[in-house]
């Protein structure tokens, strides 16, 4: 019997009772820790899993009890998630980069019974330390080795470590029911208060084994994981698919580490999101000015072998997968990339829908587009073009919210997901805009800000962009810049922005067309509030910070200024 068929139809935990007893000795997860590679066998991560179950219910919880996990990404991260899996605990994830306030309330809001906490900078714990409601278990992860690593000893009420050598491990391996509730996972949210997203085991059946065929991913696949555990593509893409193709998971043990650590592991699949990638790009034309590049390029004898070097150095030398996603790529960084024999596959999901919805195949990717819909996904587009989705990894709906579930789930099951998209006749998706974020200009016109973010987007200069001008006589865009750019005198790169606002508005409508650009004075973060946490802008934070700065270029005839 094959590994697809062994996988199908199997929930992630029973796919790790499988990979616990036919490969206990292989390495499955690989942890750096002061810059040396500690690695977890399937074995090893069952003892621990096993250990901390009894642990768990000899403290008092029960199955069905919400336990919040709070950390970056590291091997405990999975360790513990499979230890709930196991037991029959629901995992609530938490992003580490949000306020004391928001976690507090997903907290409380989710019914969270203790927090596993672990891996954290010194002032993100302090910062965020406030949002835990006194009176709740707190567990400590137990790799913590590194000065840089918080929470410290007595901080926290439990240790895994400690919990884990006090108790036997758990001996049976329960198979869960369908309605039992696996996840419950918040919403970044770009307005309002998060909400929770109830997730199933039901619907766990289906995308592990779908996303393992659809990357013919197996054993010998390495993923790199560094992105967001608490978000729904990366717990999708590396946390849930390693438990069906059975591959080996790596992470980064810091962000000054984490070049090194890329290239040390050379995963087979990797996922990362566009401002990274546009951060990638940057790294290299710092080294390689893009002029001397394209020289070399246009060397057929160099140009292969100046591509493998570049491909090694970004630690993607053995990628067969790449993928992007969180929000749109510009083509031209696509097209920058595969000049370089790297092709960036565009997904497209959310976390209603565990991140199931759309992807690039290898080889038949369109740029523009985020590619085909993956298999029983249930998509179709309404009247008015947004997109639906109808498919058993969609939420049961949101936690105790009920209303909200019947204004996002209509009468036939299908999740509107706020995006307005046209299909090609092959089956590509196009993500044309956001129905809640389509603004009139003060001409009466609708302008939709995605396709025009996406043209901005090809002067590499620009790391993050939003376009606004509700009321306005001509949209605005505001803009962050690239380090690479921030050296760049003002004048010149003045000149440069006004070129491409004149090429950009070439291609628009007279209601579209910009009327200037606004350089923002420093990165939008999820702690300034203008970005969630996973790193989508919120449009309405933006126009409220730059209204002045918006009316006054409009107003002024300036093409280009500057945030003060």
């Amino acid at each position: 019997m094959n590994l697809a068929d062994i996988a199908r139809n199997k929930t992630p935990i029973e796919m790790f009772y499988h990979w616990e007893e036919t490969a206990t000795d292989r390495v499955y997860l690989r942890q750096p820790i002061d810059g040396n590679w500690n690695e977890y066998t399937w074995g090893d991560v069952g003892k621990h899993a096993r250990g901390l179950v009894t642990a768990l219910l000899g403290m008092g919880f029960k199955r069905g009890d919400k336990i919040a996990i709070l950390s970056k990404n590291c091997a405990e991260w999975i360790k513990t998630d499979i230890a709930m899996q196991l037991g029959g605990f629901v995992s609530v994830p938490l992003y580490f980069d949000q306020t004391p306030e928001t976690m507090r309330y997903v907290l409380e809001h989710s019914e969270s019974k203790g927090i596993f906490v672990g891996k954290l900078d010194k002032p993100v714990w302090q910062r965020l330390k406030p949002g835990i409601p006194s009176g709740m278990t707190t567990i400590g992860f137990d790799f913590l080795g590194s000065d840089g690593d918080f929470p410290k000893e007595g901080e926290v009420q439990h240790h895994t470590k400690d919990l884990i050598a006090q108790n036997e491990p758990f001996e049976d391996s329960p198979v869960p029911a369908d309605d039992d509730i696996w996840t419950i996972v918040y919403t970044s949210g770009t307005t309002g208060n998060p909400k929770g997203a109830v997730h199933v085991f039901g619907g766990t059946r289906l995308v592990g084994s779908r996303a393992m065929e659809i990357f013919d991913l197996g054993p010998d696949d390495k993923g790199f994981s560094f992105l967001p555990l608490a978000h729904v593509a990366e717990r999708l893409l590396l946390a849930t698919t390693s438990l069906y193709c059975g591959m080996q998971v790596s992470f980064t043990q810091s962000l000054d580490t984490f070049q090194r650590d890329l290239v040390s592991v050379q995963p087979t699949i990797f996922f990362s999101v566009p401002r990274l990638w546009k951060k990638f790009q940057g790294g290299i034309l710092e080294k390689m000015p893009q002029k001397k590049l394209d020289l070399l390029m246009k060397i057929p004898f160099i140009k292969n072998i100046v591509a493998a070097k570049l491909r090694k150095a970004l630690g993607l030398a053995e990628a067969r997968y790449v993928i992007s996603g969180a929000a749109p790529i510009a083509p031209s960084l696509l097209a920058w990339y595969q000049a370089l024999g790297i092709e960036i596959l565009e997904g497209y999901g959310m976390t209603e829908n565990f991140a199931y919805g759309f992807i690039a195949r290898r080889g038949k990717s369109k740029p523009g587009t985020v590619g085909q819909a993956m298999p029983d996904s249930g998509f179709r587009l309404s009247e008015q073009g947004e997109v639906l989705f109808k498919s058993p990894t969609l939420m049961t709906g949101y936690y105790r919210e009920p209303e909200k579930t019947a204004e996002a789930i209509d009468a036939e099951g299908y999740y509107h997901s706020g995006d307005l998209g046209e299909i090609d006749q092959d089956g590509y998706l196009r993500i044309t805009g956001r129905i809640k974020e389509l603004f009139k200009t003060e001409k009466g016109e609708y302008v939709a800000p995605a396709p025009i973010e996406a043209k901005i987007a090809s002067m590499k200069e620009f790391e993050q962009i939003c376009l606004a001008g509700s009321g306005l006589n001509q949209p605005v865009a505001i803009v962050t810049l690239t380090e690479q750019a921030r050296q760049i005198p003002k004048e010149e790169l003045k000149t440069a922005i006004e070129s491409h606002i004149e090429q950009v508005n070439r291609q628009l409508l007279n209601h579209e067309k910009l009327c200037g650009v606004i350089i923002s004075k420093d990165d939008w973060l999820p702690e300034s509030g203008m970005v969630t946490p996973t790193l989508k802008i919120k449009r309405s934070k933006v126009e409220d910070r730059y209204t002045q700065l918006m009316e006054q270029i409009c107003n002024s005839g300036d093409k280009v200024i500057w945030e003060r």
